[in-house]
């Protein structure tokens, strides 16, 4: 757990090798730094919650302290590549089937302070961007994460976040705002021996071909007629859905609950290297059991 802590774990020696970029062989100015050093800033800004200016110094102190010879970008640089950054795609550490574990929250932008609203008797208009996540059932990795406007149906971006899985599905489980045909027929499409464990609201009832072809929202819908809501949920394994609930409040508990960036592309490449991080924190913190004869 120390290790989550450590600046070494930011200047690798694979860092250091890597810190100037490659030559360009197209027309236009050469870039000084690689994507890596600029993920590397942003990963540091990230986690310690500084802004583009003290991570400048962040930085500059961190290499200075380890007498290299690397040259410091700017916060104007940081901000600037920030927009184009590609973010390498999250990896699962596990192998086999994916079970995944979705759910969405909000996340603030900026907007008026405590103090401003003291002063002025003025109530609070905060802007709001939703964060879809989705992790491994098994590790609690975050292997799929989209920033959206705060009107986007949770259910409407399950297309984007299965797009960044590569490992086939062996479940997906989201809470009952994913109650959705298309939910089931977008799994379905893309996964086919997938269970989709989604709880169907109260008021449901089973389709037309319940007692001949029944689909899995029928099979829910009678599983929970037969033996309740809290047995279904035993059943199906649909308790398994905390674990996002807890990989959300670890970004919030972590990363912060607002966002810093001011336009679209700069916030979809915060939310992302904060998921890279907080990966990597899961990674560090992770024991390495042995069984012992």
């Amino acid at each position: 757990m120390r290790r989550r802590g450590s600046l070494t774990v930011w200047f690798t020696d694979a860092a250091i090798a890597a810190w100037r970029a490659e030559p360009r062989t197209t027309p236009g100015g050469q870039p000084h730094y690689s994507a890596l050093a600029i993920t590397t800033a942003l990963t540091m800004r990230t986690v310690f919650g500084l802004a583009l200016r003290q991570t400048e110094g962040l930085i500059g102190s961190v290499i200075a302290l380890l007498g290299l010879a690397l040259a410091v970008p700017d916060h104007s640089t940081l901000s600037r590549r920030s927009k184009t950054l590609e973010v390498p795609p999250h990896r699962r550490l596990g192998a086999g089937p994916l079970h995944l574990l979705v759910d969405s929250t909000g996340l603030k932008l900026g907007g008026a302070g405590e103090w401003l609203v003291e002063k002025h008797d003025t109530s609070r208009r905060r802007s709001w961007r939703k964060l879809h996540i989705g992790i491994d059932g098994e590790s609690g990795e975050i292997v799929a994460i989209e920033l959206t406007k705060k009107e986007s149906d949770d259910a409407a971006r399950i297309d984007a976040l299965l797009d960044q899985l590569t490992d086939p599905l062996a479940s997906f489980t989201a809470d009952g705002a994913y109650d959705q045909a298309r939910v089931y027929e977008t799994v379905a499409e893309r996964h086919p021996d997938a269970a989709v464990i989604v709880p169907p609201r109260a008021t449901a009832i089973p389709g037309p071909s319940a007692t001949t072809a029944p689909t899995q929202r029928d099979r829910h819908i009678q599983e929970i007629v037969a033996h309740g809501r809290m047995g279904w949920q035993k059943s199906s394994g649909y308790n398994l859905r905390a674990k996002v609930e807890a990989a959300i409040g670890r970004y919030k508990r972590v990363i912060g609950d607002a966002l810093r960036s001011r336009t679209d592309q700069t916030e979809a490449t915060e939310v992302a290297i904060a998921a890279a991080a907080l990966n990597r924190m899961l990674e560090l913190g992770r024991p390495n059991c042995v069984r012992l004869s």
